[in-house]
């Protein structure tokens, strides 16, 4: 499993554009760049779309305002549905990542199997980046919504120029 002071994994993504989706390398992604990357098990479930991801959306603003370049929110999900819950969500400001075969997420040891309730998923976590280096790390256990979430987040970015 990904640890603090690794570095994420260039294994292709799928970032979602307004009008397009395009597979890039993750390390590629996120290099040069201080980044917000949380996880959720899937797009359109009821944590997921009732605080977790709006969250992010409510809190984007003061989020960049400590010196964040990217906030991104990735799901095993498709690059479509990933598009219309950005869209039904008003989550424009983010930077929604679709790891449609779960590749990245089996990668980076954060992968669940649900069984018949979905199959593949990634676990619930955030991290924070920085040129693609993990600096912060906070997996939730099953069935919890604490540590991952905007408002912990948010707690614990400091200024840039002094670090996490």
């Amino acid at each position: 499993m990904i640890q603090i002071g690794d570095r994420i994994p260039a294994v292709n993504v799928t970032v979602v554009r307004p009008d397009s989706h395009e597979s890039e390398p993750a390390d590629q992604l996120f290099a040069g760049k201080r980044v917000v990357l949380f996880a959720v098990p899937g797009a359109f479930t009821p944590t997921c779309s009732q605080a977790h991801l709006p969250g992010y959306v409510k809190l984007a603003d003061e989020i960049f305002a400590k010196g964040v370049d990217m906030i991104a929110c990735l799901s095993v999900n498709d690059p479509f549905v990933m598009r219309a819950w950005e869209l039904d969500q008003g989550a424009q400001k983010l930077t929604m990542l679709a790891d449609g075969g779960g590749a990245l997420t089996k990668a980076m040891g954060l992968d669940m199997d649900t069984g018949e309730f979905g199959g593949v998923r990634s676990r619930r976590y955030a991290m924070v980046l920085e040129d693609s280096e993990v600096t912060l790390l906070n997996i939730e256990p099953p069935k919890v919504f604490d540590s991952s979430k905007a408002e912990t987040i948010l707690e614990t970015l400091k200024h840039p120029a002094t670090g996490l």
